[in-house]
Formats: C-alpha cells, structure tokens, sequence
C-alpha cells in the first residue's frame, strides 16, 4: 500500500512523504505506483529546478520524502495540485493507497 502523507503547517504546504508500493499490478507495470511516483517527483523537480527554489529531498526504493519552506504561490500550486493527485487517486483506489494531511 501507498502511504501518503502532506506537511502543513497553517494554510501552507511545507512537503510530502510518500512511501510503499501499491500491489495493484506486477513491479514495472503497476499504473497507481507509476502514477504518484511520476507525479512527485515532477513536483519535486518543478519546485528545485524549474522555479529554484530550496528542497529538501531524502529517496529510497518506494520512498520519496521532500521539504521546502518556500511560501511562493508557484510553489504552493505545485504542491496543492500534487496532494490534490494523491487524494484524487486514493479515493479511486482506496484500497491501494492511503493519504492523509499532518500539521508541523
């Protein structure tokens, strides 16, 4: 299972941890894993390398961790629209992912 989580702290988005696999289909073609690893890491390289601004990222096999203290609204954007993904995806797949929100 895909577990999902999003810091917040007030109305701001500081990151995301994403860990685990989802088991919906074999390793390599799994469409639920393939769908939030490629939509993370696309926010992660969005914020860094498009808009420049500081990150903080921590990876691992079924494991994507990344902060960043940025209160830009682009950044904001990325984020929000990523954990909006996410959820999107988890209420579809409910069964395959978990994603919640936690306060820092």
């Amino acid at each position: 299972m895909i577990k999902a989580t999003f810091y917040k702290k007030g109305d701001i988005l500081k990151g995301f941890e994403i860990s685990g696999h989802s088991g919906y289909g074999e390793e390599g073609n799994d469409i639920i894993c393939a769908s939030v690893s490629s939509a993370a890491y696309m926010a992660v390289n969005t914020v860094t390398d498009v808009i420049g601004e500081y990150g903080e990222a921590e990876v691992d096999e079924g494991y994507l961790r990344f902060t960043c203290e940025s209160e830009k609204p682009e950044v904001q954007a990325i984020l929000k629209g990523l954990a909006f993904h996410v959820n999107a995806l988890a209420d579809d797949y409910s069964e395959y992912i978990i994603c919640k929100q936690t306060t820092v």
